[in-house]
């Protein structure tokens, strides 16, 4: 009787051990959103929300539960002025060396190749708003900025059924018009690559591994071949130095970013 008890109790032990794994795996496995930039460099704002996310600050996605980046070391890749042809072998790299990113896409360019903004949104990638055809919104009425998100917002959501939680204004130039058209968390970065300007893949690489650190949000353009050529390097470098890659909505998660605000990076949410 004692031995049939205790077999008894080993098995169920046993059975809620998995049921927890696969619960765990399950809510792992859910989550997915994703790309836009030409000159200088950027600061700022960007978009008024044409459907869901107004209320005060955007929620984190579902996949953020996979890496808890308060504690382990995290950054998010992020990639503007897209799609373009060169964006599929991008995807590629990524795919198959498991990393997630976000892309901050421009409208005109969405609406050309809507195909390649699913194939982003399906790999688990995060979209992000980056106006509609790469404008500086400080010089532009309120009417016409909110219009750069509201197109941009209408083309990202016939191609992937949402709008984009985040926006990122373009050369990062916003001001309290930009910031209010926005309507959601304006998404910026701490480590400037000058991809557009230095065309060379090793560098690149240098710049991004030398400077990243715990929370960092990198910009990058998937618009220069020289760019995507240098992700492979960047990945097995900060691989190396122990970095998960994450989306911008994981690297915050569960924190909620602010709505109108500008963001650059979350190295002050990493306390290991």
């Amino acid at each position: 009787m004692h031995r049939r008890l205790v077999v008894s109790l080993v098995t169920a032990a046993l059975c809620a051990t998995t049921l927890t794994g696969a619960a765990g795996s399950a809510s792992a496995a859910g989550s997915k959103t994703a790309g836009s930039k030409t000159a200088g460099s950027k600061t700022a704002g960007s978009r008024a929300a044409a459907s869901g996310s107004r209320a005060g600050s955007a929620a984190p996605t579902a996949a953020a539960a996979a890496v808890n980046c308060r504690k382990v070391k995290c950054v998010a890749l992020t990639f503007d002025d897209g799609p373009v042809a060169d964006t599929q072998r991008l995807l590629r790299i990524l795919k198959d060396r498991n990393v997630k990113a976000t892309f901050y896409v421009v409208g005109n360019n969405v609406q050309r190749n809507p195909s390649t903004v699913r194939a982003e949104a399906q790999a688990g990638h995060q979209i992000g708003n980056h106006s509609w055809d790469h404008a500086d919104l400080t010089k532009l009425s309120a009417a016409k900025v909110r219009s750069q998100f509201s197109r941009t917002d209408a083309a990202v959501k016939k191609a992937i059924g949402k709008n984009p939680t985040t926006v990122r204004a373009p050369y990062g130039a916003n001001n309290a018009t930009v910031r209010r058209a926005a309507g959601r968390p304006l998404v910026h970065w701490s480590i400037d690559t000058l991809d557009w300007k230095y065309r060379d893949s090793a560098r690149i690489v240098r710049t991004v591994t030398a400077q990243t650190r715990p929370g960092d949000i990198v910009l990058l353009h998937d618009i220069h071949k020289t760019t995507v050529s240098a992700v492979p390097g960047i990945i097995t470098a900060l691989k190396a130095r122990g970095y998960h890659f994450v989306t911008v909505d994981q690297l915050f998660a569960p924190a909620r970013l602010p709505v109108g605000k500008v963001t650059y990076s979350n190295r002050a949410g990493y306390r290991p």
